[in-house]
């Protein structure tokens, strides 16, 4: 994702397969979830994934996996070293994203509508965390930090969208997915710190994903287009599937 400042143009940095299938791991977990989700949606299940522990700690397990494997993948990308214009479009490219999640969400729910997801949670964390790409240790230390912070502190001040996208709301705030930078950007810096601990093993800790389904390294490869995608898909299939059935 991002890459270490410099001058010279180096090529892009091979793909690691192991990386790939899990975060195409990560996006299969995730259309589970919404598959869920959307089931509620339609009225055919009552799962209550705003209290209930298992739905809170799928949802967390998911996050905490997206962003730990963009923080693991700002230090891949130094292998390839290219130009700020370059990682500048790429942060912009998911900020982009992020609107067009903003803008479906509001034509299905006005009143739920996603303000601040993972995806602009991730495109403000790549700028957040682009200081730290080099200095693991203080990648690590400063992750720990947002982290406690994120889920130690609140203040009401901070109970509006103006401000809520930082974090510290005392209350959840009505909407179909809330990422604040406290305390998730927090988790894409410790993935920096594991990106570093990975790549000096050469990406070995990940070998055993290597051989894992072409299917899961796609996913992984084109997640992006994936997420876009997956909820209008479920959705609609599931819309025919009720209306035939």
């Amino acid at each position: 994702m991002a890459a270490r400042v410099s001058g010279a143009t180096h090529a892009p940095a091979a793909r690691i397969a192991g990386l790939d299938a899990l975060r195409g791991i990560a996006i299969v977990a995730m259309a589970i979830y919404h598959f869920c989700f959307d089931l509620r949606y339609f009225g055919v299940t009552r799962a209550d994934f705003e209290h209930d522990p298992f739905w809170l700690a799928a949802r967390s397990a998911i996050l905490s996996s997206f962003l730990l494997i963009a923080g693991i993948s700002m230090v891949l990308a130094r292998r390839g070293v290219r130009s700020d214009a370059h990682w500048l479009r790429h942060a912009a490219v998911i900020a982009g994203a992020a609107l067009l999640v903003s803008a479906a969400s509001y034509v299905m729910s006005p009143r739920s509508y996603i303000w601040f997801g993972v995806l602009h949670a991730i495109a403000v964390s790549l700028v957040v965390a682009r200081p730290f790409v080099d200095r693991p240790p203080a990648a690590a230390a400063a992750g720990v930090v947002v982290i406690a912070a994120g889920i130690v502190l609140s203040h009401p001040a901070f109970d509006n969208r103006a401000l809520g996208w930082i974090g510290f709301m005392t209350h959840k705030p009505v909407t179909e997915d809330y990422v604040p930078l406290f305390p998730w950007t927090g988790v894409l810096l410790l993935g920096i710190a594991a990106g570093h601990w990975l790549m000096r093993g050469r990406f070995a800790r990940l070998s055993l994903l290597d051989h894992a389904p072409a299917a899961l390294r796609w996913l992984g490869r084109h997640s992006l287009v994936v997420y876009l995608l997956h909820q209008p898909l479920l959705i609609g299939l599931l819309w025919l599937a009720l209306r035939m059935g």
